[in-house]
Parts: structure tokens; C-alpha cells; sequence
């Protein structure tokens, strides 16, 4: 098991490694001179030589790159050619909110997709069991921000019972950062709760179909009780998977979710930066989010060695 770490943290440090060069490198081909937009086209080619001197965009895309990554390492990520602030603390601060957004979106996708595919799965040969997975499949086609927008069209315009964005700090008031957040997590909730439940009903049928289930049945056990008892922790393995990547999705989704309901996290971060052309702010936020997906994966497969002991044998 030690072993399969180590490989595993090697294959996590190589990724963020490959991903710096993608990014970076992306970055390098886009159009437009960060000098030349910050001053404007009546600006003199001194003064954008000046800023690019300042930038540093002036050095070979080598010596810029070192520079960087070597930043990130400590954790600087430069200074935004806009606002001309250190990003590493804007960054920092957005990705705490779009961290609350993701956390709650997941919660409620689970809350959702748990009890929705194991009912749906436990009855697959009862109409309740089809209707159940027709409302999955429904949700599964709405994406997030269509329903977020019918969320807040009924809840905040309509009803007027929930405010229709912005964002609380916890500290500050935690009731009104649970109503602020609730809309834009049930956003992300329903529909990755809807694609979960999928496959949380997938992996129950297979349990339920398992010799040692039948047992369970058969010595008296009810269907939802066996499976607790004997079926959960192998029905949670392919599940975990699969929320592994819905964590990943939900980060990507959160960047439109954001922009819906007004939301100051590293989504809005992201699409201002393009809006300004803050090449240096965007290099830094996408690598925020591709780091982020690399952990998560990375945690996904140590986990399958916590809840499955047959696998660390074979690893």
C-alpha cells in the first residue's frame, strides 16, 4: 500500500507538472499584448516597452515560464496586469467561496442521489421504480444554469423567500449565508444529484444481484436493511468513482453558477479576467482549477483502498 502511494503521489507531482506547461503555454499563443491593453492603443512604444519591461513579458517565454511556476511552488502567482494587486490572495479568497458553493452543491447531490437510485434500484421492477428513474433522467437534461435560473425565477422573484444572489460570509452572519448559498448549491445539487443517482442505482442492482444479499434476504432481512448491513460498503466503491468526477464537474459548473446569482468566486474571477484581458490572472485561476481536479482525483483513488482491502493486495 505504501508502495501504490508513493506511485501515486509521483503520478499527481508529474500532472501538476505537465499541467503548468499547458497552461502556460496556452496562455503564451492567445492574442493581444498585456502592455498594450493596459495602456490603451494611443499609448507610445515607450511606455508599453517600459511596461512590458515591468510585466516581464519582455524575457524569453522560457525564462517566463520558470519564473511562474517557480512562483507557484511558494505560492506567488504574480501581479495582475490590470489592478496591478498580488493575485495570489484574490485567488485564494474566491476559491474559499467557490469551495463553499462546490461543498453544499455536493452535500445536496448526495442527499438527492443516494436515497433516489437505492429506491429506484430496490423497486426497478415496480412502476414506482420507473418513475423514479424518469425523474432522474429528466434531471439529468436540464443543465445547471437553466435551473438555476427557473430556481430563481421562483424562489427570489416570484416567492421572494430567498435573496437572488451575492454571497455572506459565514462568520459575519451564518443564517444569511445558508440563504444566500442555498439557491446556487440546489442549482448544482439537482442536476449532479440526478447524474449520481444513476449510477448510485447501477451499483445497488448489482449488490442486490450479489449470493450473499440473497442470504441476507433470505434469513429475514428487508431489502433496504440487508443492503445497509451487508451491501453499502460495496456499492459505495464504483459511486465514489464517478463523485470523484462529479466534484469535477461541479468546480466547472460552479464558474456559470456564479455568474447566474452573483456569486465572488474564482467562476467570476475567471470570466472577469477574460473580460480584461488579465492574462496573468486566468493563467493562475485555471491552474487553481486544474490542481484542483488532480487532488480530487488523486484522493478518489486512495479511497478505494480504504473502503475495498481486496485491492491493496493487488496494488
Amino acid at each position: 500500500m505504501s508502495l501504490y502511494l508513493i506511485k501515486r503521489i509521483a503520478v499527481l507531482l508529474i500532472s501538476l507538472v505537465a499541467a503548468t506547461l499547458i497552461v502556460f503555454a496556452f496562455m503564451a499563443v492567445l492574442p493581444g499584448d498585456p502592455a498594450v491593453i493596459a495602456l490603451g492603443v494611443n499609448a507610445t512604444p515607450e511606455a508599453i516597452a517600459a511596461l512590458r519591461a515591468r510585466f516581464g513579458t519582455d524575457r524569453p517565454l522560457f525564462v517566463q515560464y520558470l519564473d511562474w511556476a517557480g512562483g507557484l511552488v511558494v505560492g506567488d502567482f504574480g501581479t495582475s496586469y490590470v489592478s496591478e494587486t498580488p493575485i495570489g490572495p484574490l485567488i485564494m479568497d474566491r476559491f474559499a467561496v467557490t469551495c463553499w458553493l462546490v461543498l453544499f452543491g455536493l452535500i445536496l447531490a448526495l442527499i438527492i442521489a443516494i436515497p433516489l437510485g437505492t429506491a429506484a434500484a430496490v423497486r426497478h421492477r415496480k412502476l414506482s421504480g420507473l418513475i423514479l428513474s424518469g425523474i432522474s433522467q429528466a434531471g439529468i437534461a436540464v443543465p445547471a444554469f437553466v435551473a438555476g435560473i427557473g430556481l430563481l425565477f421562483v424562489f427570489a422573484v416570484s416567492l421572494r423567500i430567498l435573496p437572488s444572489g451575492g454571497f455572506v460570509v459565514p462568520a459575519q452572519d451564518p443564517v444569511g449565508f445558508l440563504r444566500h448559498l442555498f439557491l446556487p448549491s440546489l442549482s448544482l445539487g439537482l442536476v449532479q444529484g440526478a447524474v449520481l443517482s444513476r449510477y448510485v442505482r447501477s451499483a445497488v442492482l448489482d449488490v442486490l444481484r450479489e449470493d450473499y444479499l440473497r442470504t441476507a434476504r433470505a434469513k429475514g432481512l428487508g431489502p433496504y436493511r440487508a443492503l445497509w448491513r451487508h451491501g453499502s460498503r460495496n456499492a459505495a466503491i464504483p459511486v465514489i468513482t464517478v463523485l470523484g468526477l462529479q466534484v469535477a464537474t461541479l468546480l466547472i459548473g460552479a464558474v456559470v453558477i456564479e455568474r447566474v446569482f452573483t456569486i465572488p468566486g474564482l467562476g467570476s474571477l475567471l470570466l472577469d479576467g477574460v473580460a480584461n484581458r488579465d492574462l496573468l490572472l486566468v493563467q493562475g485561476t485555471v491552474m487553481v482549477l486544474v490542481a484542483a481536479v488532480l487532488v480530487i482525483n488523486f484522493v478518489v483513488d486512495v479511497g478505494y483502498l480504504v473502503l475495498d482491502p481486496r485491492l491493496r493486495g493487488a496494488r
